[in-house]
């Protein structure tokens, strides 16, 4: 399962960061390409993504766990959307821990993506015999590299929230 981590440290405190990560709606201003987020109702929520070609995209997400002002875990829905294309599930993880003066902020993203033949990476359809086929095999580490560079883009927009850029 492809997992990208990043972490940085920030000239803010636990609380302050976790009122920007621990509300969804502040997700346009520091998550990149989110453009706006919709339908906050509960632990669900839409973001709304400007898509590289320009065209707005739509992705459901729901809060799994939260332990304010220290974590916050969200899973984007995928079954019956388009991203149940390329991927099984996405889990996004933010950890934030007190460093004194600063707080280290730890953001993990983990993706299951499909094999060859309907499974998973992790389960029988990503790996035969020892050898991983179709998105198992060239996919992940696309994906890593791509989600490495995102949560370091997240990062860098936590950052500039907090005139810590």
């Amino acid at each position: 399962m492809p997992t990208a981590v990043v972490s940085r440290s920030i000239a803010a405190s636990p609380p302050q960061l976790w009122r920007v990560v621990g509300d969804p709606h502040h997700l346009p201003r520091w998550w990149p390409r989110v453009t706006r987020v919709e339908g906050v109702q509960g632990d669900a929520f839409t973001e709304v993504l400007a898509g590289r070609s320009g065209k707005v995209v739509r992705a459901d997400f729901e809060i799994v766990d939260a332990a304010p002002p220290r974590r916050v875990v969200w899973s984007q829905q995928v079954q019956g959307t388009p991203f149940e294309k390329v991927l099984l599930s996405a889990v996004t993880q933010i950890d934030l821990d007190d460093a004194g003066s600063a707080t280290e902020v730890r953001i993990e993203l983990r993706q299951e993506l499909p094999g060859l033949w309907g499974g998973s990476v992790s389960g029988v359809g990503g790996v035969r015999r020892g050898r991983m086929f179709g998105v198992a095999r060239f996919g992940s580490p696309l994906v890593n590299r791509a989600a490495t560079a995102t949560l370091q883009q997240a990062l860098d927009g936590l950052a500039r929230v907090f005139g810590d850029a």
